[in-house]
């Protein structure tokens, strides 16, 4: 079933920790109008579109159901010797937060194999089900570019590529 506006406004106001009467005083509505937004009775006026969306932390065109397209850039490079690369994480945090990080693939496998743990950022759950290990036999084989993508309910992305 896809997911109306309401229903995505309503998911993103409440990642933000925002009541329906904060987004109401911020745009000079009532709370009642933020609650048919909600339940998709009416909708905001386009012309506050654009802050509303920079308020919830995201496009306009995610506010409006636009999915991203993947950005994924997988490519094959025999040669590159895996001593050589480096992987790369870009962590977004849903405040604002960007911590980035590169690592040679020699000592993350090293570090994986020895029971190194990762945790960078403020969502430590977000790497619990990231297999590092797959990662890294997929840079053995010449894969790289950007890997993985991963988005918590929250709002907070880690973005994964080998170099």
């Amino acid at each position: 079933m896809k997911e109306t506006f309401g229903q995505r406004f309503q998911k993103l106001r409440k990642a933000k920790n925002l009541t329906q009467e904060d987004i109401a005083s911020k745009f000079d509505v009532s709370p009642q109008a933020v609650s048919k937004w909600e339940n998709d009775i009416s909708y905001p006026d386009i012309t506050i579109l654009t802050s509303l969306s920079d308020i919830l932390g995201v496009t306009t065109d995610e506010l409006l159901g636009k999915k991203k397209k993947p950005q994924h850039i997988i490519q094959t490079d025999n040669n590159k010797n895996p001593k050589d690369m480096i992987l790369k994480m870009v962590i977004n945090e849903k405040d604002g937060d960007k911590v980035k990080m590169n690592v040679p693939l020699n000592l993350l496998k090293l570090g994986i194999h020895t029971g190194m743990q990762i945790n960078v950022g403020k969502n430590k759950e977000v790497f619990k089900d990231i297999d590092f290990e797959q990662i890294i036999e997929m840079a053995e084989k010449g894969l790289i570019g950007k890997l993985l993508e991963v988005e918590t309910a929250d709002g907070t992305t880690v973005d994964i590529f080998i170099e």
